[in-house]
């Protein structure tokens, strides 16, 4: 089985045979899970990544060593410059850059946005190219973090061509309650686990 659906520009998902699916079964071709994923993004996907102040960017090197990297600032940190391309810019953290690493050898990425409070995600998949600090002020990309500190600055980002992108189900957030008022307060007042140790 191998579909793909779609018209003109509004491609979905090529659904390839896999030992998975052949134990468990294939979604429907004309199903949403399959139609709704896009070789670019949506108006409400790119509505979604207007309002979403926090992210995961996923990554892997020529190593196929992985790194997921969360990314937050004010809504629209990450700018959409078009329905095809994302700039996501790089805050001075602990110099590590594990996932700038990766990318310089892998040039493929991964984001999941979120935004607090809302069950569903966004998803987005494509190939970057890394970009310095003036590429940023050209696009008038600036700083916009919440509770920023003095090491708080932008050194560098990347541009992300659209590959996939789409909407993804709220299912997990839903199993998970992560935004569930009540225990986000009783985690506020009393701490589940103690704080994290330097060497953590």
């Amino acid at each position: 089985m191998d579909t793909r659906t779609g018209e003109g520009n509004c491609m979905a998902i090529a659904v390839k045979p896999n030992r998975f699916a052949e134990k468990f079964g294939y979604p429907n071709p004309e199903g949403r899970a399959v139609t709704k994923v896009k070789e670019y993004m949506t108006a409400y996907v790119q509505d979604f990544i207007r309002h979403a102040p926090f992210m995961i960017m996923a990554s892997s090197g020529q190593d196929g060593h992985c790194d997921a990297s969360p990314k937050g600032g004010q809504p629209g940190f990450v700018k959409v410059l078009d329905d095809r391309h994302l700039l996501v810019p790089d805050v001075a953290g602990n110099k590590l850059f594990q996932s700038y690493q990766n990318l310089d050898h892998n040039p493929h990425v991964g984001l999941i946005f979120f935004i607090p409070g809302v069950n569903d995600t966004v998803r987005v998949n494509g190939s970057v190219a890394i970009v310095d600090k003036e590429a940023l002020e050209r696009q008038n990309l600036s700083l916009s973090l919440y509770n920023p500190d003095d090491n708080a600055r932008h050194l560098q980002g990347i541009v992300v061509e659209v590959e996939e992108a789409y909407g993804h189900c709220p299912r997990a957030l839903k199993f998970s309650q992560l935004w569930d008022l009540g225990t986000i307060r009783a985690n506020q007042e009393q701490r589940p686990i103690s704080d994290r140790p330097f060497d953590s």
